[in-house]
């Protein structure tokens, strides 16, 4: 949860205790719980009209899937996972530890 471990949250709820006192906290924490109820009802009515506004097609579309970063690891790095020989011409081999690759002179 946003990189914050048990020991961080109780730090926070100690410093909630001392700034706001023990009378308004639960207060506080109950305008919060609404604000986070608010915020997650307005990304699911978001969510759902662009469904409704892209039509049947795109009703399954992961938004999650369009960020850059997921295309890059989702096209790149699982090609580099897999098995390097297999997408080989015929008559080729990788080179083995230490091996020098061929060197033509004529083609230089």
């Amino acid at each position: 949860m946003l990189g914050m471990g048990w020991p961080e949250l109780l730090l926070i709820g100690v410093v909630a205790v001392f700034l706001f006192g023990p009378d308004k906290l639960p207060h506080l924490a109950k305008q919060a719980g609404g604000a986070l109820r608010t915020v997650r009802r307005m990304i699911d009515n978001a969510r759902s009209d662009l469904a409704d506004e892209l039509g049947d097609d795109f009703r399954d579309l992961n938004l999650r899937d369009l960020d850059p970063r997921e295309m890059v690891r989702r096209n790149i790095f699982d090609a580099m996972e897999d098995d390097p020989a297999a997408e080989l011409p015929p008559g080729r081999r990788p080179l083995r530890s230490g091996e020098r690759p061929p060197f033509d002179l004529d083609a230089t």
